[in-house]
């Protein structure tokens, strides 16, 4: 079945987490995805573990399928030639190394753009490509820290959170890939390619959203408040008799619903309870009813009751329990993948659901320069003494 970017050839050089998340995106789109890594070491991330599945990174293994290998030195002289071959095919290039360092391989936007001025360039670094601070490192932690986004994450009296995943990288990648789309598709008019500046802190501010229109509204700092919505009431996480579970009551039909559920339909004529902005200004008096309400129920019933009401609520659970939840299975949502040394693994598959062109999950990512020899022949046109000559030199690795 035909995928959007059929076609489409994407030079990756990125590494670690928010690049390689944008350019498999790319991939399971459709789009053939060439990974250039370090000859010997691969992606750092190669290296991140444990867990591994027989020697191979379950990090790497969760970022990296639909791709193609070359494990090249770029430092080596006979790289130039290589990537230019390359680069007379492709029509996207995406890096993610410190704001200069394309440039000392000869390989930044500038230059490569008056050669291929169809290649759509695409650079994801911390801070952006302008500005004071462009030329600093930029790491998920420390992007949630000085994004805010840590300092509205966690109890309201304890000390800020990171999210449990790398949400700073992750949204940068998916912001990225959301950027290379749309520069492709100006192409199509345009007939020109164009530079895609995409950085780390741009991407976790933009992700305030609501939290940012608060502080422009107030003039205030948003603070810490646990699981709580500072708009919303109850929207939260409570405790039932055996179990905690997250209560989303977006609107007062719904929490009329709620009070009859619980046997409490007396609480949603009161005057501090009936309009969502009064349940938020007197929380602090409506929670702990909740909370007496709720320790009387077993959670699964509790939850049923709810569902069968209208009322948004789900359990809290671990990332196993998720992970084996028969929606995910039916949504196609984990994939196994024959991998050519660790046998099956498994991937998170494309929540992307299309009707005529949708994304495909189909190669498991690949072993440090399993396609070296394959593109270097078929895309370079080099020979097999031109190949074995480049892999003595410690150029590339087979």
């Amino acid at each position: 079945m035909a995928q959007p970017l059929d076609g489409v050839l994407v030079l990756d050089f990125t590494r670690v987490l928010s690049g390689p998340y944008c350019t498999m995106q790319l991939a399971d789109l459709g789009a053939r995805v060439i990974k250039i890594e370090q000859p010997g070491r691969g992606d750092d991330t190669r290296a991140w573990g444990p867990p591994f599945v027989d020697g191979e990174s379950a990090y790497f293994l969760s970022i990296n399928r639909n791709k193609e290998s070359l494990a090249l030195d770029l430092k080596h002289a006979g790289a130039q030639r290589i990537v230019s071959a390359l680069l007379d095919r492709a029509d996207v290039l995406v890096e993610n190394f410190r704001p200069g360092t394309m440039a000392r391989f000869g390989l930044d936007y500038a230059t490569v753009a008056r050669r291929h001025p169809r290649l759509v360039y695409c650079s994801i670094s911390g801070f952006g490509q302008t500005g004071p601070r462009r030329a600093e490192a930029g790491y998920d932690a420390m992007m949630q820290a000085e994004g805010g986004l840590m300092s509205i994450t966690g109890a309201a009296d304890g000390p800020p959170f990171r999210l449990g995943v790398a949400i700073a990288d992750i949204a940068t990648g998916l912001f990225a890939a959301q950027g290379v789309l749309a520069a492709i598709h100006a192409r199509e008019r345009t007939g020109c390619g164009q530079y895609v500046d995409v950085g780390m802190l741009d991407s976790v501010a933009a992700l305030l959203t609501y939290q940012a229109a608060s502080a422009f509204a107030t003039g205030g700092t948003p603070s810490r408040m646990g699981n709580r919505h500072p708009s919303i009431a109850p929207y939260d996480t409570f405790s039932s008799a055996d179990g905690e579970f997250v209560l989303s009551v977006g609107n007062d039909e719904q929490f009329r619903r709620l009070c009859d559920v619980l046997g409490r339909s007396a609480l949603a004529a009161e005057a501090r309870f009936s309009s969502n902005a009064a349940r938020v200004s007197n929380y602090d008096a409506l929670r702990p009813v909740l909370l007496d309400a709720f320790g009387r129920w077993r959670r699964d019933a509790l939850l049923r009751a709810l569902t069968d009401a209208g009322i948004p609520c789900g359990a809290v659970r671990s990332v196993s329990e998720a992970l084996a939840d028969p929606q995910l299975a039916a949504r196609d949502m984990i994939v196994e993948l024959p991998h050519a040394t660790a046998g099956n693994v498994r991937v998170l598959g494309n929540p992307i659901k299309m009707s005529a062109t949708p994304p495909h999950v189909t190669q498991a990512p690949p072993t440090l320069g399993q396609h070296t020899r394959s593109i270097l022949r078929d895309d370079v046109g080099l020979n097999d003494q031109e190949i074995q000559s480049l892999f003595e030199a410690a150029a590339i690795h087979l």
